[in-house]
């Protein structure tokens, strides 16, 4: 058994969607360390590129809204002039709303639940073909979804359609995996929980309060997410099918509750 080369991405090709800022941009840094080629998509053209020329000659920038389902197909389009096939995508492009249960709006729950949950769907769909072309039994192809915490347990803010969107994905991981793993494509996801990221200002602004309610006592840290997405992208996770690693600290899994007196 040799487990030297166990992690390493080398020769393989990723897309990862929301690529050019935190956790898509950490994922994007952690595949180009083991090797791999990747494209990274935002809708911000100038970010996209200004990240691509951070990353190095191995990251490609290919800017597309994938909020739409035509944006999706439009971004599986330009890749497709790019590379005869996808080994790794990561669905990560994601947002999120705020706004209290009265006066929640249908905008707030339509761009949420449309980029969280319908895009990674069409995106996977529209390429298909090219990551069937990469796939085989011994090496196949990865499909991971980024998910959150918030689809796993509740936190205390008015984020209806974020919850939603998170949770159903995680359950919409299962069910890609059962049809895609028949095309050698393993489908997985990882829930982050508290990152510095722009979605997450409490973690990014207030991080040293937001550790003391996190078991590990930290928030955490770009490696964090980069290791979990190695892990399933590589040889490492090739027997990992339809399962959510939660990358959290501790909170979901190793939270004491208040107790309740008998």
């Amino acid at each position: 058994m040799d487990t030297s080369k166990l992690f390493r991405l080398d020769g393989r090709v990723a897309l990862v969607t929301g690529g050019s800022r935190n956790i898509g941009k950490w994922i994007a840094a952690g595949f180009i360390a083991q090797g791999a080629k990747v494209y990274i998509s935002s809708r911000k053209a100038d970010a996209c590129a200004a990240t691509a020329a951070e990353l190095g000659p191995n990251c490609i920038a290919l800017p597309h809204d994938v909020s739409t389902v035509a944006g999706c197909r439009a971004l599986a389009a330009d890749f497709a002039t790019h590379e005869p096939a996808l080994d790794i995508l990561v669905n990560n492009a994601g947002a999120a709303w705020a706004a209290p249960f009265e006066d929640f709006p249908e905008s707030g729950w339509d761009k949420v639940m449309d980029l969280n949950l319908k895009s990674p769907f069409f995106l996977t769909q529209a390429l298909h073909a090219l990551l069937k072309a990469s796939a085989r039994a011994e090496q196949p192809a990865k499909v991971i979804n980024i998910t959150s915490i918030d689809g796993q347990r509740l936190n205390p803010w008015d984020t209806y359609s974020y919850h939603a969107s998170k949770s159903a994905l995680i359950y919409l991981t299962r069910r890609m995996a059962a049809r895609l793993i028949t095309d050698h494509i393993n489908v997985t996801s990882i829930a982050p929980g508290a990152f510095p990221s722009d979605m997450n200002k409490a973690a990014r602004d207030h991080g040293e309060g937001v550790a003391k309610r996190i078991p590990s006592r930290r928030i955490g840290v770009p490696e964090d997410m980069a290791a979990a997405a190695i892990y399933l992208a590589s040889a490492a996770g090739n027997y990992v099918v339809g399962h959510t690693i939660t990358v959290d600290g501790g909170v979901v899994n190793a939270s004491l509750g208040p107790g309740i007196d008998a």
